[in-house]
């Protein structure tokens, strides 16, 4: 029996949802007679992403089909797991987007796959329909496509020249865990269409000042995605890992992504085992850090902690151990002193340099500009003065901060206690 469109969509957005590359609302409301929109999500994925003048757009996230040669052992879509299969002919994809275009559902397309029949076919599939929206519809509008591991140069080329971004994941953080893991998959052919689209991107940024109407190799540059907590691998070897794309293949983003048990394997995790996504969030952290304050892994972390506290954030954890670096006097400091600072951003940081030109700075002026005293009033100083009263100790410091911190992270809800729960 011929699948329909809708129930396709159904299938390969709800398998597309393990791809953090983008946020998902998440929001379940569904239809309401005399309302307008739905954001069921057996309807149709959505993600959201930022354009470059700041504005949240919507895309649609869909699998071109989430059929698989691959057994990979934590994903949902491989080949022994008995699940639902779809695919999309490029024309079903590219006819779908278009009127969700239209009626102002989406502004842009997030695309993945599975692996069909092999890497090339699928590629294949993939540039077929976003060349459809493209040439045949004239949409201009925001695409971000995974390309796929092992997938001929000439593919890979193709497709950068039709989407705004493209991505290929790593998987997971070692080539230990995805011999384990993955066997199918080898480091070699994650690594190759990465070093490709970011040789490409150079020469192309070259080619556009030469010559003008030189055609767009992914102007938003590539990103990726790991697994976290399917492998044994430390936060010290992710962050490693981390830092090493951002040098050798100027990607743009690392995601991570916390593994959700899907399958009871002696290779992983019980199926019983929550998400680590408090460790998701302080790797994030700790990404920011990398990418916008200067800091680098082996800072961050070292074989001796070779694990972030969950009970702080990453810079906090850092300004602890190296507290010969503080206090940071606001009106005399750099910068990159002052991005050290706990509970001082980027933005509050430029506000400093900017506000102290025209008369020194006293700490009732910093909540202003955007310090979260909180935090920061134990690492900084203004003429030479700390916060009046402020006494502390190492054990009273981590303790305060502590107590910071949990205020902030979401709290897990009461449940009302029954005289009937099964006794453990």
């Amino acid at each position: 029996m011929k699948m329909d469109v809708l129930a396709k969509l159904e299938i390969l957005t709800d398998a597309a949802k393990y791809d953090a590359a983008c946020t998902s609302s998440g929001v379940r409301r569904g239809f309401r007679q005399g309302y307008i929109g739905n954001t069921t999500s057996s309807i149709a994925g959505c993600c959201h992403t930022f354009s470059a003048d700041g504005r949240c757009v919507t895309l649609l996230k869909v699998l071109m089909s989430n059929c698989c040669v691959y057994d990979c052992a934590y994903c949902v879509n491989r080949r022994s797991n008995d699940t639902r299969r779809a695919v999309f002919t490029p024309q079903e994809l590219a006819d779908l987007t278009i009127n969700f275009y239209r009626r102002n559902y989406i502004e842009g397309l997030f695309l993945s796959s599975g692996v069909l029949r092999n890497p090339d076919y699928t590629m294949e599939q993939m540039i077929r329909a976003i060349r459809i929206l493209r040439e045949e519809y004239r949409f201009n509008g925001y695409i971000h496509a995974k390309a796929i591991p092992g997938a001929a140069p000439e593919l890979v080329e193709q497709l950068g020249l039709l989407a705004d971004r493209l991505s290929c994941n790593i998987e997971l953080p070692s080539e230990a865990g995805l011999r384990t893991l993955a066997p199918e998959k080898t480091k070699a052919a994650v690594l190759a269409p990465m070093r490709q689209i970011q040789v490409r991107s150079i020469q192309n940024k070259e080619e556009l000042v030469k010559y003008r109407h030189t055609p767009k190799f992914a102007p938003a540059g590539q990103s990726t995605q790991m697994i976290v907590g399917a492998t044994p691998d430390s936060d010290l070897h992710i962050l490693r890992l981390t830092q090493g794309l951002y040098d050798r293949y100027q990607l743009k983003r690392v995601f991570f992504s916390a593994y959700v048990p899907v399958v009871e394997s002696a290779l992983l995790p019980s199926k019983e085992t929550k998400p680590p996504l408090l460790r998701e969030h302080r790797l994030y952290q700790a990404d920011w850090l990398l990418r916008f304050y200067g800091f680098r892994a082996e800072e961050l972390l070292d074989e001796q902690a070779p694990s972030f506290d969950p009970r702080l954030d990453p810079k906090c954890c850092w300004a602890l151990r190296h507290p010969e670096f503080f206090p940071v006097e606001v009106n005399r400091a750099d910068y990159e002193a002052l991005l050290r600072v706990p509970g001082l951003g980027v933005v509050s940081a430029r506000r400093i340099l900017t506000a102290r030109r025209t008369g020194p700075l006293r700490l009732e002026n910093l909540p202003k500009l955007g310090v979260v005293m909180k935090r920061a009033q134990y690492f900084l100083t203004a003429n030479g003065r700390m916060a009046d009263g402020l006494r502390f100790t190492q054990d009273s410091l981590l303790r305060n901060l502590i107590a910071v911190e949990q205020s902030l992270l979401p709290q897990p809800e009461m449940r009302q206690l029954s005289l009937f729960d099964d006794a453990v």
